[in-house]
């Protein structure tokens, strides 16, 4: 795979201005969805249509187009000549990221029961995102981010590890609920309770918005700020549009919950 970077860029200088710029245009990415998520809601689970492109079987979709994001950096990781992957702030920071990525590409896909099909263009966009950040994350951890020896026992590093783990906590355990909401052979939509799901309607967006926050505050880097910029948009947007459509759904939906901050908003 060096063979292959070599071929891409002039010198190393080159990529890392490459993925830099990726980062900044992460950031732009993220102000253009803004915009345009006050206009429409992601078009896939309850708001999928048809008029964006055929519909592709959700199993098969959420495991195509979130597997780049996993396959990608391994490859990266243990294909190419590495130069930062001995260093303990860099094998942590690639350790968090492969962590959500092997329970959301390897595992989550094949637990998904029943739901809608995604629209291709969503699928499409979907697997363009995990490969452009798949690659701009963990090419920058693996053979450029450089930290401090000291750099694990930092406020940041440290605050930044308990974030994101405590964001994946919630993450997996509000999917969990998602799931078992339904009985074997029950259709039709439910009001999920237990755990954040108290608290908020987006329970699972608000724990990986904040799982990306802490790795962004853990690896501070454009990158992985970008990346935690970006998500917290799609998913904040995503979290109103659940609470707007619960209550108008359910006329006993608690009416102290909130969209995605508890008690707050």
């Amino acid at each position: 795979m060096d063979a292959l970077l070599s071929k891409l860029f002039s010198s190393e200088e080159e990529e890392r201005y490459i993925l830099d710029c990726m980062g900044y245009f992460m950031v732009f990415m993220a102000a253009c969805t803004f915009l345009s998520l006050l206009f429409v809601n992601v078009p896939y689970g309850r708001y999928a249509t048809s008029k964006y492109g055929f519909p592709v079987n959700v199993r098969f979709a959420w495991f195509v187009q979130e597997l780049p994001a996993f396959l990608l950096p391994f490859c990266l990781v243990f294909w190419t000549s590495s130069a930062k992957t001995s260093l303990l702030p860099n094998q942590l920071l690639i350790a968090m990221y492969f962590c959500h990525y092997v329970q959301r590409a390897l595992i989550y896909p094949f637990l998904i029961r029943g739901g809608k099909p995604t629209p291709f263009l969503s699928f499409f966009l979907a697997f363009v995102f995990c490969m452009y950040n798949g690659y701009m994350q963990v090419r920058y951890l693996s053979h450029y981010a450089e930290y401090p020896a000291s750099w694990i026992t930092q406020p940041c590093f440290i605050i930044g590890s308990v974030l994101w783990l405590l964001g994946w906590l919630v993450n997996v355990h509000s999917d969990h609920i998602l799931r078992n909401l339904r009985k074997p052979g029950e259709t039709g939509y439910k009001i999920p309770t237990g755990g954040m799901f108290e608290y908020v309607s987006g329970a699972n967006f608000l724990g990986e918005i904040t799982e990306w926050a802490g790795f962004a505050l853990a690896g501070h880097s454009v990158h992985s700020s970008a990346f935690a910029v970006f998500t917290a948009v799609v998913l904040a947007s995503r979290a109103v549009a659940h609470h707007k459509w619960y209550i108008e759904k359910f006329e006993d939906y608690p009416k102290n919950r909130k969209a995605l901050i508890p008690f707050l908003f």
